[in-house]
């Protein structure tokens, strides 16, 4: 089978189609052909060895799939092959996403409703669950609520579903006028370019923010300090890019306000499929909307992070083997 694999850290070039032996499913698992492997920020930042956990090298990256059940092993119930199945492989505690086929334990792969698409099932987990966990940790009712990278996969999310949650007001950020747009259609109230200058201002005119979700960190964390209303809460969700100083909290404690960290993975627990399952739902009923994202290649992932670190796509970016 091929398979995407960086042997050292670098640039996007470092990823390379290899040729690997197709797995074989082992006592109690499936054999999932991938139609559709999601591509994370994190991933890029991993690549790049910029990401709070280096990891062992070589390297195949990709922490979820989409795809159908082609096999299955010794004691996996063969009425599975041909299920349609999401491949949440970080609760494994591994990646291998970007390939053709993965073999993993039957109990570790949720069935997908017909009318989601593989992308869409992609696009609802990482993402869909950060989103999803992050307004179950602090609930947006009542309160103007701001949410950064407004039109990326979490931020499309986040804004839908804290509209959803009974937030007052939701003010989004994003590069361009084509994301604010898409912003403003998925419940957003207001939408601020936070890569013009002055933007801080503009931010200032819609506070006071009783919350803030950053995914982004570094220096926008910073900047979004100054529209936080006393006794607010920033939520930071951006691993590895806290650039907050000692000042900067002492401010933030002088008002009141509260930093809560956030991390996805100790909040997964035997409820994954349940709330997978809801997001699901939630899709097929029109409640929430997946932005369209950006498709590639197996063979041309190098793309796919370039893409993203470019901050010129939105929504979801897959790889399709």
């Amino acid at each position: 089978m091929k398979a995407v694999r960086y042997d050292h850290f670098g640039p996007p070039e470092v990823l390379k189609v290899v040729a690997l032996p197709k797995p074989v499913p082992r006592e109690g698992e499936v054999l999932v052909r991938v139609r559709t492997a999601g591509v994370n920020y994190f991933e890029v930042l991993m690549r790049a060895n910029r990401y709070a956990v280096t990891p062992e090298l070589p390297m195949i990256p990709g922490v979820e799939v989409a795809g159908v059940v082609e096999a299955v092993g010794e004691g996996a119930d063969p009425a599975a092959i041909g299920a349609r199945v999401a491949v949440p492989l970080f609760v494994l505690g591994r990646g291998e996403g970007y390939a053709e086929y993965v073999a993993v334990p039957r109990a570790s792969v949720i069935l997908i409703p017909d009318a989601v698409s593989f992308e869409a099932a992609v696009a609802l987990m990482v993402q869909g669950l950060t989103a999803l966990h992050m307004v179950r940790q602090v609930p947006p009712r009542d309160k103007t609520v701001l949410v950064h990278a407004a039109a990326g996969g979490v931020g499309s999310l986040l804004v839908q579903l804290a509209k959803r949650e009974g937030a007052g007001s939701v003010i989004a950020t994003a590069s361009s006028e084509k994301k604010r747009s898409l912003a403003r259609t998925l419940g957003a109230d207001a939408a601020i370019d936070y890569t013009s200058e002055g933007w801080q201002e503009t931010l200032r005119d819609n506070a006071p923010v009783d919350l803030i979700y950053d995914t982004i960190g570094g220096e926008v964390t910073r900047a979004s300090l100054a529209a936080l209303a006393p006794g607010g809460e920033l939520v930071f969700a951006a691993l590895g890019r806290f650039r907050l100083e000692v000042a900067d909290l002492n401010s933030m404690f002088e008002k009141n306000q509260t930093l809560k960290g956030f991390a996805l993975l100790p909040l997964l627990s035997e409820t994954l499929a349940d709330d997978l399952s809801a997001l699901f739902s939630l899709a097929v009923s029109g409640a929430l909307f997946i932005a369209e994202g950006a498709s590639f290649p197996l063979d041309k992932a190098a793309d796919a992070h370039r893409a993203i670190e470019s901050r010129g796509v939105s929504g979801k970016v897959v790889l399709v083997p």
